[in-house]
């Protein structure tokens, strides 16, 4: 997961809220909720960070619509996320297709979010809490071997291209905290890099050699 800087909302969405008996289902613009969403999280999912686009994204409720109506059309709980292998068997799904109605311990749109998933050089995510241990493998399947693979061949090309920038010499604090930085931000059209925090947390670890 990513942390999301949740911006302005749609004047439309705070247009039909206001309107007696409004409810998601009866919301006509979701095309231009979705395209806000998808721009305010550099158009990855919130959850696995692929990539995503108008097409194939959705809109997910972090609070499950089932369990909170009052919070259907709260902005804050509405996030893009991708098809998560819809269609497929329910062991091959994943993100919001394998969460359901479940609830999750990290919310992507909280400062801080970022520190309870952490990633391995072989492009597994777990936690060190394990209640939110369980919800990434369990809950989220973000595990899925597709992402794990989709993770691990992000991490080794961005360690080829610094390699090859660095050739023999050290990787230093500057070096580090600029990638980081880089990795961190949003293009100039808009977007991140997909699966970004895997690399992140790698050039952290090495960062942290520096303390």
């Amino acid at each position: 997961m990513k942390y999301i800087k949740k911006r302005r909302e749609p004047i439309s969405l705070k247009q039909y809220r206001a309107t007696p008996g409004s409810n998601y289902d009866d919301y006509r613009d979701k095309d231009d909720l979705c395209q806000a969403l998808l721009e305010e999280q550099g158009f990855i999912c919130c959850y696995c960070m692929q990539r995503i686009k108008p097409k194939t994204a959705h809109i997910e409720h972090w609070k499950p619509l089932s369990l909170y109506p009052g919070r259907q059309l709260d902005y804050h709980n509405l996030l893009a996320v991708c098809d998560g292998n819809g269609g497929n068997p329910r062991h091959l799904q994943h993100c919001d297709r394998s969460k359901e109605d479940k609830e999750i311990t990290v919310d992507p749109t909280k400062p801080g979010c970022e520190k309870h998933v952490k990633f391995s050089a072989g492009g597994n995510v777990y936690s060190d809490h394990e209640k939110i241990e369980e919800e990434l493998n369990t809950v989220l399947n973000l595990n899925h071997q597709t992402l794990r693979n989709n993770r691990k061949t992000i991490l080794d090309i961005a360690i080829r291209n610094f390699t090859a920038v660095k050739r023999d010499t050290a990787w230093s604090r500057t070096f580090l905290e600029k990638e980081i930085h880089k990795w961190e931000s949003l293009s100039a059209d808009g977007k991140y890099e997909p699966y970004c925090r895997i690399v992140v947390c790698y050039l952290e670890k090495k960062l942290s050699r520096y303390s």
